[in-house]
């Protein structure tokens, strides 16, 4: 059924983007990069396992350093470089995204309190809180200043 067109007692309906040009490039990429990204973390968990009731350092450092690259990312992206317009989604939301994890960190604080050990779990919410935070901060401070003397 069509609907009407004003000039004739009908409307016209818009025709639908093609999913090449919608958001069916920006879907796959960032599900590609989110499976590279969370391969790497299995990896990093594989390689680096945790302890039962220690503090889980991997994941702790997996979340620190992907926020420092994601600091690095977002200024070279934003700041300097006219990326195309997969690459954020790609890497950022994709690769970073599934890198890092909320998730595993919200898994390990219960499992440590679980188990008995509230107070690494608490010393593990607030250290990779301030840590993670910290990283994004000093990466694109020093990013900036880095790219500024290049500049020069």
């Amino acid at each position: 059924m069509t609907a009407p067109d004003t000039q004739a007692g009908t409307v016209a309906v818009p025709a639908r983007p093609s999913v090449l040009h919608g958001q069916g490039p920006v879907v796959a990429v960032v599900a590609v990069g989110g499976a590279i990204g969370a391969c790497a973390r299995y990896g990093a968990s594989l390689a680096w396992p945790a302890q039962s009731g220690g503090f889980p350092w991997t994941t702790f450092w997996i979340n620190v350093v992907g926020c420092a690259v994601i600091g690095v990312f977002m200024v070279v992206i934003t700041d300097r470089w006219a990326a195309h317009r997969l690459v954020r989604p790609f890497f950022g939301t994709g690769v970073l995204g599934g890198f890092t994890t909320f998730s595993t960190y919200a898994v390990d604080i219960q499992k440590l309190v679980d188990e008995g050990h509230p107070g690494t779990g608490l010393a593990y919410l607030a250290a990779t809180l301030l840590a993670a935070l910290t990283a994004v901060t000093l990466a694109a401070t020093a990013t900036r200043r880095v790219l500024n003397r290049r500049r020069r």
